[in-house]
C-alpha cells in the first residue's frame, strides 16, 4: 500500500513549559484515557500538517485534513497552507490499540500525531484537537497521549421538521453541530400532524405536513416549507463529509394526515383520517410509488444505509386490524428492502401482538415506549435496538409533558443506552447499537422557533453525547462537568445560541449614537440578554422597523395597532406600549427562555411570558404561545427619530 504524504502548511511553532498536563483535558465528549507529560505544545500562527493514508481511504483523508485546516482558520486565525516536507501535525491511518472504525490514538509531543483505523476516527480525533485549543483560544495544547473510541456505535439525535418546519440551513448547521460532540446520526421525521382538538376538532383544518419535494404527487410537500430533492441529497452529502447518517422517515401508517389531506380516500373512518385505511389497497399503491420516488436508482434520494417508515401508535383495539397492521409493517421493511435499504421503525409489536409474521433481522427498532416494545421481548425476536426511552429523553417544547428541557443532571449521572424505559440491559449489550434523543414539536404554531428548539438541544447534545460515547467511564462530576460544557462552542463558526462575551460589567456592545440603516458587529443576542437605549422618535407611520436581523424584526410601530412590537418565523408579538413621537425615553428589553418584558424609563411596562391558551372546556386542550425573542442587532430600521446610549447586556 502507497503512503500518500499531504501538508497542511501552517508553520507550527513549538515552546517546552514545565507545567504538568496530567490533568485529563476537558472536552466532549469524554476522552477514555489521557496520559499526561510534562509541558505544553504551543502554536504560532502558521503550522504545517501532513497525512499518511492508503489509496482507498485517500480521498476520505483528504477530506478530513481540508476540512482540519478549514476549521482551524475559523476558530482561531490559523493561516493553512500545504506542504509535502517535514510537518508538525501528522494525521495517519494506522493500527491502534483499539480495535474501533471510530477510535484514534492522539500523541502531542514535539509535534501531533493523530492516528486512526478508519478516516472517520481521523475526522473525530480533529475535533478533540479543536475543543481542546478552545480552552488556550488556540494557542496551545498540553502534551500527552489520548487513547478515545465510542462505546456505542449509534449516537442519535431526531428533529420533528413534519409538526415544525426548519429550514434547510438549520438543518445543515445541525450537522456541523452533530459532528462537533461525535453524533453519528441524524434522523429527521419528514411528516406529521398536529392534534386535532387544537384546531375545532376538524381534520381538515387540523395541522399536517410532508416536506419533500415530490413528483410522483405534485403539492403533496407543505406549501409552508419544504425541502427540494436536490437540497436533501446536498443536505447527506454534507452529513456524510461530517461523519454523520441522515435517516429520513416517512411516519406511516399513523401520523399521516398530510397524505389524507392529499387523497382522503386513503383516510381510516374507524380511526380517524390520521390514519391509514391499511384495507383500501389505493393505501399500498400511494406508498409505495412514493418511496420508489426516493429510493429507485443509481443516485436515490434517500442515499443512507437506513430508511425509517414509522409504524407506530396504530390502534390495536381489532384483532383484524392488529393482523392488517403487522402485515403493513413487514410489507414496507420489505419495500425499502428491495431497494437496498434497511428499514428503521418505531418498535410496536407489543402494542400489536398476533400471528402475521413481521421481519426482524436488519431491522433497526428505536425503542421509546416499552409498553409498546417490550425491550427484553424484542431482543428475544431478535431485533437491533437503539434506546430512545420518551420518559428520559422526549423534548417537547412547551407542551406541559415529556421534557420542555431534558433533566441533564439526571442523564449524566444514571443513563447509558443500556437503559430503556425501566428495563437495565448490560453495557455494549450486542443488540442495542446506541442511544438517540428526540424533539418532538406537537403543538404546532405554539411560537416556538429554531431558537427556542436549539436552546432545548445544546445542553442535552452535550450532555449526551458523553452519555453515548464515554458510557459509564466519566470521570467529572456532573457539576463539574455542567459549569466547564459552559466554555466548549457549538461548532467551528456556529452561534445558534447567540451567545457572546461580556466585560466584567456584563456589557456586551456599546453606541454612543445610532442611526437608521446602521448596521452593528453581532446579528443578534441570546437569553438572557438586556438592550437598552434612549429614542426620540418623530413622526413614523405603522409598520416601521426599529431593528432587524435574518431571524427577528422588531417593530418602532405594529403594523395595525401602531404598538411597540417584535415578529420572528411568522409570529407576532406587541408590547401594550406606544413609543411617543417628539420626545425622549429609556427603552429597556430584556429577554428570556420564557419570555419577553419592556422597561420605559426603568419602569416595567409589560411582560409577555409564555402562557398556555385553552382551546375547549375539557381542561385537557391547553397550548402554550411562546413569546420569546433573540433580539435582533444585524441593522437598524429606517425609523425617523434617533438612538442615544445603546447598551447591551448580558444578565446573571
Amino acid at each position: 500500500m502507497k503512503n500518500i504524504f499531504l501538508a497542511f502548511s501552517f508553520l507550527f511553532f513549538v515552546v517546552v513549559s514545565f507545567a504538568s498536563s496530567e490533568k485529563k483535558p476537558f472536552v466532549i465528549p469524554e476522552l477514555q484515557s489521557w496520559t499526561g507529560a510534562e509541558g505544553d505544545l504551543s502554536l504560532d500562527n502558521t503550522l504545517t500538517i501532513a497525512y499518511e493514508s492508503t489509496k482507498s481511504d485517500d480521498k476520505k483523508m483528504r477530506s478530513v485534513v481540508s476540512q482540519f485546516s478549514a476549521d482551524l482558520k475559523t476558530m482561531f486565525g490559523v493561516q493553512a497552507e500545504t506542504t509535502t516536507g517535514k510537518a508538525n501535525f501528522v494525521v495517519k491511518m494506522a493500527p491502534i490499540a483499539v480495535d474501533n472504525k471510530e477510535g484514534y490514538e492522539i500523541e502531542i509531543g514535539e509535534q501531533v500525531v493523530i492516528s486512526a483505523n478508519e478516516p472517520i476516527g481521523a475526522l473525530w480525533a480533529t475535533k478533540t484537537i479543536l475543543q481542546m485549543l478552545e480552552a488556550t483560544e488556540g494557542k496551545s495544547l498540553p502534551k500527552g497521549k489520548i487513547v478515545d473510541y465510542p462505546e456505542y456505535p449509534l449516537r442519535g439525535f431526531m428533529l420533528d421538521v413534519g409538526r415544525k418546519f426548519f429550514t434547510i440551513d438549520f438543518l445543515r448547521d445541525y450537522v456541523h453541530f452533530m459532528s462537533y460532540y461525535k453524533m453519528n446520526t441524524f434522523h429527521i421525521h419528514l411528516s406529521d400532524n398536529g392534534f386535532r382538538q387544537y384546531f375545532g376538532n376538524d381534520w381538515d383544518e387540523t395541522y399536517a405536513a410532508f416536506r419533500l419535494e415530490s413528483d410522483t404527487y405534485p403539492g403533496l410537500a407543505a406549501k409552508d416549507g419544504y425541502y427540494t430533492k436536490q437540497e436533501f441529497i446536498d443536505l447527506q452529502i454534507l452529513a456524510e463529509e461530517n461523519g454523520i447518517t441522515i435517516v429520513p422517515e416517512i411516519d406511516i401508517p399513523a401520523h399521516t394526515l398530510a397524505f389524507t389531506q392529499y387523497m382522503p380516500e386513503l383516510g381510516s373512518e374507524e380511526y380517524g383520517m390520521d390514519h391509514l385505511d391499511l384495507f383500501n389497497p389505493k393505501t399500498y399503491e400511494f406508498f409505495d410509488k412514493l418511496f420508489k420516488e426516493y429510493l429507485d436508482g443509481k443516485e436515490p434520494v434517500f442515499r443512507g444505509e437506513y430508511v425509517h417508515i414509522g409504524t407506530d401508535e396504530y390502534s390495536n383495539k381489532d384483532k383484524k386490524v392488529v393482523e392488517k397492521f403487522r402485515y403493513f409493517q413487514d410489507h414496507y421493511i420489505k419495500e425499502v428492502e428491495k431497494y437496498g435499504k434497511k428499514a428503521g421503525v418505531w418498535g410496536s409489536l407489543t402494542h400489536a401482538q398476533g400471528e402475521t409474521p413481521v421481519k426482524v433481522e436488519d431491522v433497526l427498532l428505536d425503542c421509546w415506549y416499552n409498553g409498546y416494545a417490550d425491550p427484553k421481548a424484542m431482543i428475544d425476536l431478535g431485533y437491533d435496538m437503539v434506546s430512545i426511552p420518551d420518559g428520559l429523553v422526549y423534548i417537547v417544547p412547551a407542551a406541559g409533558y415529556y421534557y420542555d428541557y431534558l433533566n441533564i443532571a439526571h442523564l449524566y449521572k444514571n443513563w447509558t443506552p443500556a437503559t430503556i424505559g425501566n428495563q437495565v440491559f448490560e453495557e455494549n449489550h450486542p443488540q442495542i447499537k446506541g442511544g438517540k434523543f428526540a424533539v418532538w414539536n406537537d403543538h404546532c404554531g405554539n411560537g416556538i422557533t429554531e431558537k427556542d428548539v436549539h436552546h432545548r438541544v445544546f445542553p442535552a447534545m452535550q450532555t449526551l453525547a458523553v452519555k453515548m460515547w464515554t458510557g459509564k467511564n466519566t470521570s467529572l462530576p456532573f457539576d463539574e462537568f455542567n459549569k466547564q460544557r459552559l466554555a466548549i462552542s457549538e461548532a467551528p463558526g456556529l452561534n445558534i445560541n447567540a451567545t457572546y462575551k461580556a466585560d466584567e460589567n456584563g456589557v456586551v456592545l456599546e453606541r454612543e449614537n445610532l442611526a437608521a440603516g446602521d448596521t452593528l458587529p453581532i446579528p443578534e443576542i441570546g437569553y438572557n440578554y438586556r438592550v437598552e437605549f434612549t429614542i426620540r422618535a418623530k413622526n413614523n407611520i405603522n409598520s416601521t422597523v426599529l431593528f432587524e436581523s435574518p431571524n427577528a424584526t422588531v417593530y418602532l410601530r405594529h403594523p395595525k395597532t401602531g404598538k411597540l412590537a417584535y415578529e420572528r418565523e411568522g409570529y407576532w408579538s406587541e408590547f401594550d406600549y406606544v413609543v411617543p413621537n417628539d420626545y425622549p425615553v429609556v427603552l429597556a428589553i430584556e429577554g428570556t427562555n420564557t419570555g419577553t418584558k419592556l422597561f420605559v424609563n426603568g419602569q416595567l411596562v409589560d411582560a409577555l411570558e409564555n402562557e398556555f391558551i385553552e382551546y375547549n372546556q375539557s381542561g385537557k386542550s391547553k397550548m402554550a404561545k411562546i413569546q420569546t425573542l433573540v433580539f435582533p442587532l444585524a441593522k437598524v430600521g429606517d425609523f425617523e427619530g434617533a438612538i442615544s446610549d445603546f447598551t447591551v447586556k448580558v444578565l446573571k
